[in-house]
């Protein structure tokens, strides 16, 4: 072929997260870096750049492997770098397709089906092109990319099922009071897992409120979901307001007491009140549970749900490794055809002026080919056609 499909990186897999960690690449940085392999990236007619906590690969469109890896060791010299076989893949052709669609798709990820890499997958993509420095094969190569994980996603129950205990949280509590769209949320502590949980209950539609011991913590992170603010010290006077409190702090003892709920539910009239405690250690006192009304899950509990989820997902998984074949083949019969175009420009040209007999006689002689390239020889012999330089070039014949 004129030219093929390359994958070449590092992910979760092949190396440790001290050398992910040298060789990430934020998106405030990604102009300059795609800029900079744009005009030194000799013999790589398009390109494009992944970098997540997990990965950083390289995706490529290119005439022969010695230029993909010379592409991305000028990246590694960006990072100070150098090439280590024991930490790096190599992956060209069909398997190469075959990877970058099961990327997109969750399914290489550390947690399969995980749903973020589909936007992270999406803005690598997006951002490269609008810089220039894909070509028409490597466009193609991510629409149909993304193209299988929607199928991927709508045809496999793989990102039905929770995954993550903040995730778990916000469908559990889901589960108790159906939609959240008409429900007041609390969360109490804006770190890591907090602030995960905070962007699920977004897509829920409930009304939420942030506290964090830190006020300006919980101010950033509210102005980037478009939520409420309660100061730290306010909890126990607002807590009755609330259906669903979800507690992940670092604090070392409890944030939320059996007396504190107590009063709260005198003032809520026993409504029934969702306490979630993803906090290690637990920051609502245990006893919490033997109120009326009171429905109190700690990290345990959830934990069961995804561990139960992720089995689930496991074998949705193998659904999923069929439709990735599937458009993998697609796409390279595709690309196949591609080096066809030439040729067929060529056949067409002998139509112009000729018979309906004539065309249609071509018209078919090309469905032949494109069905099996193999056959072009033959076609242009039988029809009188001689194959100039060009397309002996793309080996359709020997020299």
């Amino acid at each position: 072929m004129v030219g093929d499909i390359y994958a070449v990186g590092l992910n979760y897999k092949t190396a440790p997260v001290e050398l992910r960690e040298k060789l990430s690449c934020n998106i405030s940085d990604l102009d300059s870096i795609l800029q900079l392999l744009k005009t030194s990236a000799d013999g790589v007619k398009g390109f494009m750049l992944l970098s997540t906590c997990n990965r950083l690969e390289f995706y490529a469109y290119a005439s022969d492997e010695k230029y993909v890896l010379d592409a991305f060791k000028r990246y590694l010299d960006i990072k100070n770098q150098h090439f280590d076989k024991t930490h790096f893949f190599l992956k060209a052709g069909k398997e190469a397709t075959i990877h970058i669609f099961k990327v997109a798709s969750g399914l290489d990820s550390m947690v399969i089906g995980e749903p973020q890499i589909v936007a992270q997958f999406k803005e690598a993509f997006f951002k490269a092109k609008s810089l220039g420095t894909t070509d028409k094969v490597i466009n193609r190569l991510c629409q149909n990319a993304l193209h299988a994980s929607k199928r991927v996603r709508y045809e496999t129950g793989i990102s039905k099922s929770a995954v993550s205990v903040s995730y778990a949280a916000v469908e559990l509590a889901k589960r108790i009071f159906g939609e959240l769209k008409n429900h007041k949320v609390l969360l109490i502590g804006a770190g890591e897992m907090g602030e995960l949980a905070a962007k699920y209950l977004q897509r829920s539609g409930a009304s939420i409120y942030i506290s964090n011991r830190t006020y300006e913590r919980a101010i950033a992170l509210a102005e980037h979901i478009r939520a409420n603010v309660i100061r730290f010290e306010e909890i126990e006077q607002f807590l009755y307001e609330f259906d669903v409190v979800l507690v992940s702090t670092g604090a070392q003892g409890y944030v939320l007491t059996k007396d504190v709920v107590a009063k709260s539910m005198k003032k809520r009239h026993y409504k029934p009140i969702f306490l979630i405690d993803i906090s290690v250690p637990r920051n609502i006192e245990p006893s919490c549970a033997d109120l009326d009304s009171v429905f109190l899950y700690n990290i345990d509990d959830l934990k069961e749900v995804v561990e139960n989820n992720l089995s689930n997902r496991f074998q949705e998984a193998k659904k999923g490794e069929f439709i990735i074949l599937d458009e993998a083949d697609k796409f390279y019969k595709w690309l196949e055809n591609l080096e066809l175009e030439p040729i067929i420009i060529n056949m067409l040209d002998y139509t112009k002026n000729g018979s309906k007999d004539c065309k249609k006689i071509v018209h078919r002689a090309i469905k032949l080919i494109r069905e099996n390239k193999e056959y072009t020889p033959l076609v242009f012999e039988l029809l009188g056609i001689k194959l100039n330089e060009k397309e002996i070039d793309y080996g359709f014949v020997e020299r």
